[in-house]
This record gives C-alpha cells, sequence and structure tokens, in this order.
C-alpha cells in the first residue's frame, strides 16, 4: 500500500539542489526513511527530502527555516561542494481527475504517494545535474574559440595550448565519471516495483528533455575530445619543428666552425 504525504494541502513546492560531487547516505539516522532507492525521509515538520548519492537533493514542502537548518547539516556529508549549486524549483499540485503531467509549469499529481514524490525527485535531479554540466561546458566552449582562431595566426602559444588541454582532460575525466554515474537515461529502479507509474516516469522525462539534454551533452563532449586530440597533435607537432630548428642551427653552426678554421686556421 502506498504512503501518501501532506494529506493537508493540495499543492506544495519542491526545489532540487546539485550540491557537490557526492552525498555519503550513510549518516542519515537522525531522520526517519519513508523509503529506499532513492533514499527518501522527512524533514521538518511537514516536509520530506530525496537524496542521491551522486550529489543531488529534491526537497519537498520546506519552510525556507526548514531547507536552511537540513542543508546545513547534510553539508558535512557533501564531498567537493560546489561553490554555487545548481537549483531548479518546481509548484507540484494535486488534481485527481487530471492525467500526471507538466501543466503551465506545474507538476499535476494524482495523489503525493512517496513513490510519486521520488519518480519527480528523480527527474528533478537529473534536470539540475544536466544544468549543472551545460552551463559548464559552455564555459569551455568559450576557451576552445580563442584557440581555433590561433590555428589560423602565426601566434600560437604552447603554454595556452597546455594549458586548454589540461582543462579540456579535466573536463572530460570529470562529465563522464559524473554523467555516467547519475544514469541520466537509465529508469529508476522503482519502475521495477511499481510499473504504474512508468507513464508519469516518461512523461516528466519528455517535458524536462531529460535524453535529449542528455544526447546534447554527449555530443559536446565528443566534440571536446576531438579539440584535446587536435591540441595535443598541435603540441607534438610545435615540438617536432622545434626539434628540427636545433638540428638545423646546430649543423649551421658546424658549418661556421669549420669554415673558420679552413679561413682563420688553415
Amino acid at each position: 500500500m502506498q504512503k501518501l504525504l501532506f494529506n493537508d494541502r493540495d499543492s506544495f513546492s519542491a526545489q532540487a539542489l546539485f550540491l557537490g560531487k557526492k552525498i555519503n547516505l550513510k549518516t542519515l539516522e537522525n531522520y526517519v526513511c519513508l523509503a529506499t532507492m532513492p533514499v527518501m525521509v522527512t524533514v521538518g515538520e511537514q516536509g520530506g527530502a530525496v537524496l542521491f548519492d551522486y550529489g543531488a537533493v529534491v526537497l519537498f514542502n520546506l519552510e525556507p527555516v526548514e531547507k536552511v537548518d537540513f542543508l546545513t547539516k547534510l553539508s558535512s556529508q557533501v564531498s567537493d561542494a560546489f561553490a554555487n549549486p545548481e537549483t531548479e524549483e518546481v509548484e507540484i499540485k494535486l488534481r485527481l481527475a487530471e492525467s500526471e503531467r507538466v501543466k503551465e509549469g506545474k507538476i499535476l499529481l494524482q495523489d503525493f504517494s512517496v513513490e510519486r514524490l521520488q519518480i519527480v525527485a528523480d527527474i528533478l535531479a537529473k534536470s539540475v545535474v544536466l544544468s549543472h554540466y551545460e552551463t559548464s561546458l559552455a564555459t569551455v566552449f568559450d576557451q576552445i574559440e580563442p584557440f581555433a582562431a590561433s590555428l589560423q595566426s602565426e601566434h600560437r602559444s604552447s603554454r595556452q595550448s597546455r594549458e586548454l588541454l589540461r582543462q579540456l582532460g579535466t573536463t572530460l575525466l570529470v562529465q563522464h565519471k559524473i554523467v555516467g554515474r547519475v544514469e541520466i537515461i537509465d529508469k529508476p529502479e522503482l519502475l521495477w516495483e511499481s510499473p504504474q507509474l512508468e507513464n508519469l516516469y516518461l512523461r516528466l522525462e519528455d517535458e524536462y528533455e531529460i535524453r535529449e539534454r542528455h544526447h546534447a551533452l554527449e555530443r559536446k563532449l565528443d566534440l571536446i575530445s576531438q579539440t584535446a586530440q587536435t591540441v595535443l597533435e598541435f603540441m607534438q607537432h610545435s615540438s617536432s619543428q622545434r626539434v628540427e630548428w636545433y638540428v638545423v642551427i646546430l649543423i649551421v653552426v658546424e658549418i661556421l666552425l669549420s669554415l673558420y678554421d679552413i679561413i682563420f686556421k688553415g
């Protein structure tokens, strides 16, 4: 039997936050656990939170003071916390007679069961993770453009190339690790136990364009990978050119020394 929450309300707010690279879920014994896969606990007087070990949390029906208190206590369990966490808010409304979907920017649900809120949390968490890396990749692309322009000129800095290569490598490593661990396009395990909620999941996934954004992110990662290869080849070519010039200079010096011996010592 599904457990219902917020029985005295017909709407409440939800907020998703991408706090850091990992949340330790083994230290939540001070909270009443409502469900697992994903973990959901009670927070405050009438609120709840769904937590994901990849660093995201989704808060339901929390007062501002309750939210601050919960996040402050949770901060010690967040690894590599972000200075400015990506956030996303939405209103959830009870609509018994309507189909479950997003309408006018609000999520409509037929009831506020734990399982339905877990599905909503799964989508919102994936959405903030995607938003975080969409912003991150935009910054990397801003650095790629000047390098691409420099390939057409003679003023190319090997130091800038090394720095760009380092940033590209770090970006690829982090993006593949995090995006892979989040399993963006995989359905939650909850649907194995509650297959009747799959339509809700698919509608929310479509509304938040989870798959489309994930594929766009992958294409950008592929482009970054190709750019990293180009930078590496450029650096190798530049290094090869320097070696060739060193050889030429040594040959010229040797010829000059030979001429000196012939002219002045011959």
